[in-house]
């Protein structure tokens, strides 16, 4: 964690994938909805004052670079596409929580001025440290990486002391728990067992980066609603992924 923040305080990286934003069904590629509610748990997260919080969100209810390329299109310029996705997905969350009276920040990988800051590793730090949420849009700046990997290289680079990986399941699993009705739900599960046993966490550039600098990782059910609070404040919920 930074210096210049009290013991009490916990920083984290919450990552939400782009599908999360869309309702199920809907032809809509954002709910504002569903915006409204991951707004509302945020805040009553952050209202303590105990929390330090970044937000990676994916692109994925508008575009999808690697399908993209699979239908022959360039991927690095499919992924460009993906990383504006992202934007949009930061900037409608960003007015979500102005809209609550959350103070917070996007912060952009590729320059664009006129609707984001340009990420710089210190501002980032010191927003975060003075209580804003620092929404990290548009990847990593550059293609060929997963919005997993941004919200690793982005806690490593923040000092993170979790990420919190929001998805469509409430865990680490054994096996594919919609293939297999005796699928096992492990409470916490060392790094050296995802990698022998392989179990999906994040795409391996993520996992590492997150093994490599001890961040821990928790892999929770996006769906229920007060998950995404519970999350960030430490509650008890999912799988926490750490050195065992």
């Amino acid at each position: 964690m930074s210096s210049s923040t009290t013991e009490s305080r916990r920083r984290v990286v919450l990552k939400l994938s782009g599908e999360a934003l869309r309702e199920r069904g809907s032809t809509d590629n954002i709910s504002p909805e569903i915006v409204d509610r991951m707004a509302t748990e945020v805040k009553e997260a952050v209202s303590s004052g105990n929390l330090e919080l970044g937000i990676v969100v994916g692109g994925g209810n508008f575009w999808r670079g690697a399908a993209a390329s699979a239908r022959g299109m360039d991927r690095a310029t499919a992924d460009y596409v993906g990383m504006l996705a992202t934007v949009m997905n930061a900037l409608a969350l960003q007015g979500a929580l102005e809209d609550k009276g959350v103070t917070c920040v996007v912060q952009s990988a590729i320059e664009m001025k006129n609707v984001a800051e340009t990420f710089i590793r210190r501002k980032a730090d010191r927003h975060l440290s003075e209580g804003r949420v620092v929404i990290f849009a548009a990847g990593t700046g550059s293609p060929f990486f997963s919005t997993d990997t941004t919200a690793a290289l982005r806690a490593s680079e923040m000092s993170a002391d979790v990420v919190l990986k929001a998805t469509m399941v409430d865990g680490v699993y054994d096996s594919d728990p919609k293939k297999n009705p005796d699928a096992k739900r492990y409470d916490r599960v060392s790094y050296k067992e995802c990698l022998s046993k392989q179990l999906k966490v994040m795409d391996a550039t993520a996992f590492s980066l997150c093994m490599d600098n001890h961040i821990p990782i928790v892999v929770f059910d996006l769906a229920p609603v007060g998950n995404v609070r519970r999350a960030l404040v430490g509650e008890d919920i999912g799988t926490v992924v750490d050195a065992g």
